[in-house]
């Protein structure tokens, strides 16, 4: 039996919004130009233009810089999005419990937008951590984040050697659990 022509009418426009909603995680990172560097890899060294709440950083930033601290490497998608503003926010939130208030834990936010855009945000939402311009992508197809002109949602735990201790591809910004298990994989490191 065929289905009536009102019936395929409403399904085409439910499956369309379904397509464009739903993202499986294999399909995210299918999506990356490369494969991401695993646990227990040196993660790439990477220099690109910092920016605070304070302003943008005279000097540029260096992934080496932060060697003997523990490093959280967050790649994000667009500034003032709605996904990752709830990243940021749960960051900021939770920066005294999640990164220590910054005592040997490095939170380094990263995006192509520019960093004119990212301290603008960063000062308007009062980010306490540091945030990092890849405008060219160089750095996210290193990490396999890459997606054209946008990051995937991708995030590395880098141990105090330099070596990735953790990864969560992709990190599920909306999950109170993902924020739990970030906690776990920056405590292990410590420990």
């Amino acid at each position: 039996m065929r289905p009536s022509r009102r019936a395929t009418s409403l399904a085409l426009p439910l499956l369309a919004a379904l397509a464009f909603t739903s993202v499986h995680p294999a399909s995210v990172a299918a999506q990356s130009q490369g494969e991401p560097p695993s646990v227990g890899e040196i993660a790439p060294n990477f220099t690109v233009t910092g920016a605070t709440r304070y302003g943008i950083l005279q000097d540029q930033v260096s992934l080496s810089d932060f060697r003997g601290k523990t490093v959280v490497l967050a790649f994000f998608p667009r500034a003032r999005t709605q996904g990752c503003t709830i990243q940021m926010h749960a960051y900021r939130d939770q920066y005294s419990e999640l990164f220590h208030d910054g005592q040997d834990v490095v939170l380094i936010a990263m995006s192509m937008d520019s960093p004119e855009d990212l301290h603008s945000w960063a000062k308007d939402d009062q980010f306490q951590f540091l945030m990092a311009s890849d405008q060219s992508g160089t750095v996210a197809e290193a990490y396999g984040a890459s997606r054209g002109r946008i990051a995937n949602r991708y995030l590395f735990v880098i141990g105090p050697d330099g070596a990735i201790t953790d990864t969560m591809i992709p990190f599920a910004e909306v999950d109170p659990t993902s924020y739990e298990a970030l906690s776990a994989a920056i405590e292990a490191v410590a420990q």
